[in-house]
């Protein structure tokens, strides 16, 4: 079995969505689902293991040879994005049963667990794969069942966020098909490391910028980059509490990884960062969005929107390493891939505690009034995932602006870390808003009291230890992130 790993990671969570289709038991979903996503994260892990010990891992599906069929490839990269997708997997999973049971309709459940198991298995897929048109397929398979879960959400205004998030993310998917089409036809290929090689050869250039533009754009809209991230904030605050936190975590970290791929790994990035202005873009997008988004969540009443608006300032972090361009920013970059997966995901999976106790479909922060008194343990898992989004040392957020500072300071760029700690303050003054209203005020009369369920609870704590745990031991996070980023620095080649 352990030759195949590569495709039964994928193979498994998408098996399990039509068998919940057809099988239509709320409590088999559930199991179902879980077992998915635990044998997600087991094969992630030996994955993992087996590239750091024996070199990158490639799989010929149906056993046609690269670069005539579908190549499935592990490298330092992949197999941590794989890691930090089904890892986050392996905690909405168990989360999810209570949660959906409150926030979806009981004939519309099942559906719920089929959709989250189509999402695991696209982002899982993208993260693999070494295709470009495999990799379109498992985009839109992930992109339209997370459409699916932000639909199903308990507010009326569910719908919207969906159809919004729908119409921008079928843009980005035509712009990346369009982009793909274009390299199709320059190279004569659509396996990425075949494509690679053959692109230094392809004599009109101009096509390639083109299909360059047409990728940035499209997956630009997919992760959320500044200013294309206007879909964001209302899919993250009207879906289910265990959807936000797991596409919060993932999605578009996922997506940063495509743009990862294409920008050092079949393009020359020498080329794009030396005579394309390809830094400067990435840049002060990056530090538009890091400071422009925090602003705007200092201002938000909707705890669930004051953080996803926080979501988009810290892709921020994430796309500023790819403009700086060096060892040290690009650790930055990809440490904060799961880095802030833990962060968010755990942020939004209290949350959902607060929501069910609270009987509230929305998390405003008068909701918020006296919870380190009705709910303490919530409110410390608040506040520990809060200070890691400040990047107080200590937490995992730390290590991410660290790598960030570190990288901006061997390019002279003191007006880079000025701006990471301006950011920085502005983020520790939303999070303020947030603990102080569990702390500083008193709980309303009516105010319910208790944890949330266990299940619930536990999730939500582990993901907040884990955000302690990676401010110190760092030899996997900032260790793993290191290795993908020295790979990507010699062009993934």
């Amino acid at each position: 079995m352990l030759e195949h790993l590569a495709a039964l990671i994928v193979v498994v969570p998408l098996v399990a969505a039509p068998l919940i289709v057809l099988v239509r038991s709320r409590r088999f979903a559930w199991i179902a689902t879980t077992a998915a996503s635990y044998l997600s994260l087991l094969f992630s892990v030996q994955l993992f293991w087996r590239v750091a010990t024996l070199g990158p891992v490639s799989y010929a599906i149906g056993s046609w040879a690269p670069p005539w069929g579908i190549e499935y490839r592990v490298d330092a990269l992949s197999s941590f994005v794989l890691v930090a997708v089904s890892l986050t997997a392996s905690f909405v999973a168990p989360y999810a049963q209570r949660s959906i049971a409150r926030e979806v309709a009981r004939d519309r459940q099942y559906l719920m667990y089929a959709m989250y198991c189509l999402c695991l298995s696209g982002l899982l897929g993208i993260a693999i794969t070494g295709d470009a048109f495999n990799l379109f397929v498992f985009l839109e398979i992930s992109s339209l069942a997370s459409y699916v879960l932000v639909a199903l959400g308990p507010r009326r205004q569910s719908l919207m966020a969906a159809y919004q998030y729908m119409l921008m993310g079928t843009v980005g998917a035509t712009f990346y098909v369009i982009g793909v089409g274009l390299l199709y036809l320059m190279t004569g290929t659509l396996n990425l490391a075949d494509m690679a090689q053959r692109l230094p050869g392809v004599p009109d250039v101009r096509p390639v910028l083109v299909a360059l533009a047409f990728i940035t754009v499209g997956i630009g809209l997919k992760l959320a980059l500044f200013p294309l991230h206007q879909w964001l904030p209302n899919a993250y605050a009207y879906a289910p509490s265990m959807a936000t936190a797991f596409l919060a975590a993932t999605a578009t970290k996922v997506s940063v990884y495509v743009l990862l791929r294409f920008y050092f790994g079949v393009f020359d990035p020498a080329r794009l960062f030396e005579h394309l202005p390809t830094r400067e873009v990435f840049v002060a997008l990056s530090l538009a969005a890091m400071v422009a988004a925090s602003l705007v969540a200092v201002f938000e009443q909707d705890v669930k929107r004051l953080f996803a608006y926080s979501s988009v300032a810290q892709i921020g972090y994430i796309t500023l390493g790819i403009g700086v361009d060096n060892q040290a920013s690009l650790t930055g970059s990809i440490v904060h891939l799961l880095n802030h997966g833990v962060t968010k995901g755990a942020i939004f999976l209290l949350l959902g505690g607060v929501a069910l106790r609270a009987g509230a479909a929305a998390v405003r922060l008068e909701t918020l009034a006296g919870l380190g008194r009705r709910m303490p343990l919530t409110a410390l898992g608040l506040a520990l995932a809060g200070l890691s989004l400040v990047g107080v040392p200590g937490t995992a957020g730390f290590i991410t602006k660290w790598y960030l500072v570190v990288g901006a300071l061997e390019r002279g760029w003191w007006w880079v870390v000025a701006a990471i700690l301006a950011s920085s303050l502005i983020a520790l003054a939303y999070v303020w808003r947030v603990l102080e209203a569990a702390y500083l005020r008193p709980p309303a009369a009516s105010a319910a009291r208790g944890e949330a369920p266990a299940p619930m609870l536990a999730a939500g704590m582990a993901m907040t230890a884990l955000c302690v745990y990676f401010g110190f031991e760092t030899s996997f996070s900032a260790g793993g992130a290191a290795d993908a980023a020295a790979l990507l620095l010699r062009g993934l080649r």
